[in-house]
């Protein structure tokens, strides 16, 4: 019970006609969110309703990134393509549109100021754009990997880029160079962002830990200790006494000087995408395919700000300790703040008096002015589905000074658990059996008495649990059998509606977990009634044969590794592929892909057979791995494949030279094939489509 009034579920409703690829809320009040998506438009909501608030059309390509105005005045969208689109919500136009990038654009942010965005893409670079000129006036190069966050300061002056090389880089916008490169994360850095008062940083990555970093002197505050699943997302409350972490079905309230994990709150949001805070809660948003779910946090319950820690696993609250946990707690927290407060210093994050002044601070590398054709600009629309609520967010200053303002109140938690605890339990096998031995005891008497049957029946009903799944079978009582004065009651037995194909609101039956065999709705045809045992059994079935299955896998996983720790990879690599089980090639370049460093052209004329038979399975996890290792291959391997293919034959014998141009021909050969295949998949919907049209842009480097 605590748990659900400590987060819970707010709504899900279908956000695009095509799959979501991005969501983003507004940090200023957490109440509006937008979405971009597969069908290449971005739609805007007011968060706890179901209804779009507007939909915003032109880009050509998919929208991969969003992201509001600081004030929620602007909308920035990119794409596939590379191409950003700037829409001023209040005078409900489209602004701008640059371009530059040459693949997807992955994260953006604007400046605090409002006259600059920043943009990191695929194409490894951070570029930093003036919307008011329409044209991008410096680009960051450094990232050996694709960009996957930016971020300004709070005082505008600098950016950091965390990269998919797990490097996070601190740009300085002034001075158009870099500051630092911080480098302790093991695998992809996932997000980054400023604390909003004091010169610190956080990141969080794919090694399942958040790093906090002095901004000073550039060196590691602390770090957490190893979440179960990737960090991604995270979040400083506004204040800045703690931080928030977003991982898969959990989120973490950290402090840093110490590392210290104040609180830990299940959500069932799943890859949560974006979080933001209003009303005392935090708001956080998930999408899968064409929904987008979001779920509340109470913060009031929630420890620093109130509230029973989560208990984890093993611990050991006691109800006569529970004053000295707060004591301890409300005392940490305390003497952690002002150790911040004296110890560290501040952004100073006053605008500038001018624009002159602003303007002239940054340089002027390569101002581009970006084309835009005629018939991309009439593509441009602004579609304004829901217009009070359009006036009410977006144009407030068109109501007078002294009109009341509507406040906004917090998001109620749902009713308890117990208001549906019985439609829950149809599902399980204990109120199944109980439904079927109450539904014979009708069949007996049915028989009998048909009024009794008919009461019975009523009684059941009013459970509110069996009346949508429950409605016996057309009863074989013979009408010549009732008496008159009962016809009226006994009309709903001998006309029973028949079997109807809605279900629970669950979409679930019991029916679909029971033998087949004679069983219709609760009844069998020699009347016996299946025993809880039996339909355990029926469950669990394929369960030895999969345990089977998965210690072998196991077994053969254990043996790669020693051969691995023993520091002969190649010699790993060749007995995973000599056991000819695609699950441990999986496994295998799931790890080679978060160590990108580990790839060598010895290993790709090795694994690209393999990649090229998993490019044909049937499950999407197979795939999705084998498009990232082709990702990798691609970046740092395409070139030197077709330098070795392009090169002129050398004189003599090089026999380095000659098992260099038989591993690059193979790999090209492979590649080429593999080439094939991803045409013809393109158009498949979700993360594999996305990640096979960026391989089939990659493939031009060995063209």
């Amino acid at each position: 019970m605590s748990q659900t009034k400590r987060a819970w579920k707010l709504q899900e409703f279908v956000a695009h006609g095509n799959n979501v690829n991005c969501v983003a809320l507004s940090k200023k009040s957490g109440r509006v969110i937008v979405t971009g998506g597969e069908d290449r438009k971005v739609n805007l909501w007011i968060v706890g309703k179901p209804n779009c608030l507007m939909s915003l059309c032109g880009h050509t390509t998919p929208v991969e990134s969003v992201r509001f105005g600081h004030e929620e005045e602007m909308v920035v969208a990119g794409s596939m393509s590379g191409a950003l689109k700037v829409w001023d919500l209040e005078q409900a136009k489209i602004m701008r549109t640059l371009t530059g990038h040459t693949s997807s654009i992955k994260s953006l942010d604007f400046h605090p100021y409002g006259d600059y965005c920043t943009s990191g893409s695929l194409d490894c670079n951070v570029k930093l754009w003036d919307i008011r000129k329409k044209g991008c006036i410096y680009t960051y190069r450094g990232h050996k990997n694709g960009v996957n966050c930016v971020r300004f300061s709070p005082d505008g002056k600098w950016i950091a880029s965390a990269g998919e090389d797990s490097v996070v880089k601190i740009w300085d916008i002034t001075a158009g160079k870099i500051l630092t490169d911080l480098t302790y994360h093991q695998g992809p850095v996932n997000i980054v962002e400023f604390h909003p008062n004091e010169l610190l940083l956080a990141s969080g990555s794919s090694d399942r830990t958040v790093k906090f970093w002095d901004l000073e002197n550039f060196n590691m505050v602390s770090t957490t200790d190893g979440d179960s699943t990737p960090v991604r997302n995270i979040l400083f409350h506004p204040d800045g006494t703690c931080l928030f972490s977003g991982t898969k079905d959990l989120l973490k309230v950290y402090s840093w000087e110490p590392s210290r994990c104040c609180d830990s709150i299940p959500v069932n949001w799943g890859e949560v995408a974006d979080i933001a805070i209003g009303q005392n809660q935090l708001i956080g948003s998930s999408f899968s395919q064409t929904n987008v779910s979001t779920f509340v946090v109470d913060l009031k319950r929630v420890q620093p700000f109130g509230g029973i820690p989560h208990q984890e696993v093993g611990s050991n609250f006691s109800s006569k300790n529970i004053d000295e946990v707060f004591t301890d707690l409300s005392i940490s927290n305390s003497s952690v703040s002002e150790g911040l407060k004296n110890s560290r210093n501040k952004f100073i994050t006053e605008r500038p008096p001018t624009q002159s002044s602003r303007q002239a601070s940054v340089p002027k590398e390569d101002f581009e002015e970006p084309t835009q054709d005629k018939e991309e600009q009439d593509n441009d629309s602004f579609e304004i589905a829901n217009p009070e609520d359009y006036r009410e967010i977006f144009r407030p200053k068109s109501r007078l000074t002294h009109s009341p303002s509507r406040p906004v109140e917090p998001f109620q938690p749902p009713p308890d658990d117990g208001m549906f605890q019985t439609k829950r339990n149809v599902s399980s096998p204990r109120n199944i059996n109980r439904q079927l031995s109450s539904e014979r005891k009708c069949s007996t008497e049915r028989k009998s008495t048909p009024l009794r049957k008919s009461q019975s029946s009523k009684s059941v009903s009013d459970d509110g649990d069996m009346e949508p799944v429950r409605q016996p079978a057309p009863t074989r009582t013979n009408k010549a059998t009732t008496k008159p004065n009962s016809k009226p009651v006994v009309k709903p037995v001998s006309k029973p509606s028949p079997r109807q194909p809605e279900e629970d609101k669950s979409g679930i039956s019991p029916e679909d977990f029971l033998p087949k065999g004679g069983v219709e709705i609760g009844y069998s045809q020699t009347g016996k009634v299946p025993s809880e045992n039996e339909a355990f059994s029926t469950l669990s079935s394929g369960h030895d044969a999969m345990a089977k299955v998965l210690a072998h896998r196991s077994k053969n996983l254990q043996i790669v590794r020693a051969m691995w720790t023993s520091g002969n990879t190649k010699t790993a690599v060749d007995s995973a592929i000599s056991m000819k089980d695609p699950s441990v090639i999986v496994d295998l370049l799931n790890v080679l892909n978060l160590k990108s460093g580990l790839w060598s052209l010895d290993l790709c004329s090795c694994l690209l057979p393999q990649v090229q038979d998993l490019m044909d399975s049937k499950y999407d996890s197979y795939v999705t791995a084998a498009c990232e290792a082709l990702k990798i291959m691609l970046r740092n391997f395409g070139p030197v494949i077709k330098s070795n293919l392009t090169a002129p034959p050398s004189q003599g014998v090089d026999i380095s030279r000659e098992e260099r141009y038989r591993k690059c021909r193979q790999c090209y050969e492979n590649l080429s094939v593999i080439r094939s295949k991803v045409a013809k998949r393109m158009g498949a919907p979700g993360k594999v489509g996305q990640l096979l049209r960026e391989i089939q842009i990659l493939m031009a480097s060995i063209d």
